[in-house]
């Protein structure tokens, strides 16, 4: 781990650092709506959207006379479902604005300025905006539970709560750990799919599992190209993402692996059904970001590559669910 006085070190050897909240304060404006709606950080709510609507789709595959609803689905646990899945999505990014910037992990960060690192915020504010979508998030789910009965729920998304915050927060964040993956895919693969379907059909088929791992190999992909993009930085700071503990080259290889894997599990259940094969247009998006994650020059170039790769998860994702209803 870096101590301060280590990076006191490294601002004095530069003048001044490059990071905004190590400028006067004078030279730093307040955050306005637009750089909160960045810091809520859009790009990745497709990896939010994505289980959900797998799950959805699988729901409607096997359920029993004790399903939820009287139709295929129930819509409105749906919607309610993808509420959840976005205000934990939003929740967990500012929560992690707050935290690695009053960790003083942002100091080395070269990608999009955060709030609470770069001084647009004070720190408490970014915390209180963190919680109350973790509230949101939790009401909504309530309401789910109330609806479906399903107490035991009620743990589920308490669990999913405290993982969301320790994953940079704390003494001793996960995320920290090289552990950052494992909590994104069973959290928005496993349980935000399998979840999904539950709580509309009270059944789990094959194919809603098969769908969740999917979903939870397009997640980790999007978080390996973010920490790619950061590990020099993240090494600097004493931030042992799995991507820093296993090097550039194997991230590069893990990140491939799980889209083909992902695309695997589609061509699986195309042979069951055949509209799954639609899946393979994510690799209008895929397939150019593992080039750039193959061929980057500048860190910066991998924002784009986390893009494509959660609209990608988000392709893969409708195709499977036509594929389902079809």
């Amino acid at each position: 781990m870096v101590t301060k006085t280590q990076r006191k070190s490294r601002y004095d050897s530069r003048g001044i650092s490059g990071n905004p909240a190590r400028q006067p304060t004078s030279t730093v404006q307040p955050a306005g709506f637009g750089d909160w709606v960045s810091a809520a950080r859009l790009r990745t709510l497709p990896l939010a959207i994505a289980p959900v609507v797998i799950g959805t789709g699988a729901s409607v595959l096997g359920a029993g006379p004790d399903k939820i609803g009287s139709g295929f689905f129930h819509w409105v646990i749906a919607l309610a479902c993808l509420a959840v899945a976005v205000l934990l999505q939003i929740g967990v990014n500012y929560a992690n604005d707050y935290s690695d910037g009053v960790r003083g992990t942002d100091d080395f960060r070269v990608g999009p300025a955060r709030l609470t690192g770069a001084g647009r915020a004070k720190p408490r504010t970014v915390l209180i905006v963190s919680l109350t979508f973790f509230l949101l998030a939790a009401l909504v789910g309530l309401a789910i539970v109330i609806r479906t009965q399903q107490w035991w729920l009620l743990l589920v998304g308490l669990v999913c709560i405290v993982a969301a915050w320790f994953y940079t927060g704390g003494k001793r964040p996960y995320g920290y750990m090289g552990l950052g993956e494992v909590f994104v895919f069973v959290f928005f693969g496993l349980v935000a799919t399998l979840g999904t379907t539950w709580v509309q059909a009270l059944y789990l088929p094959q194919e809603a599992w098969a769908g969740a791992v999917a979903a939870g190999f397009f997640a980790c992909a999007v978080l390996l190209a973010n920490n790619l993009r950061d590990i020099d930085q993240d090494r600097v700071a004493g931030k042992r993402t799995l991507t820093v503990v296993i090097g550039r080259r194997a991230t590069q290889v893990l990140f491939t692996v799980l889209i083909v894997l992902a695309l695997a599990i589609a061509a699986f259940l195309a042979l069951f059904y055949p509209i799954a094969w639609l899946a393979m247009f994510s690799l209008l998006a895929a397939g150019p970001a593992i080039a750039i994650v193959w061929t980057y020059r500048k860190p910066s170039e991998l924002i784009i590559a986390l893009s494509l790769t959660s609209v990608a998860s988000l392709i893969y994702a409708g195709a499977l669910f036509w594929a389902f209803w079809g």
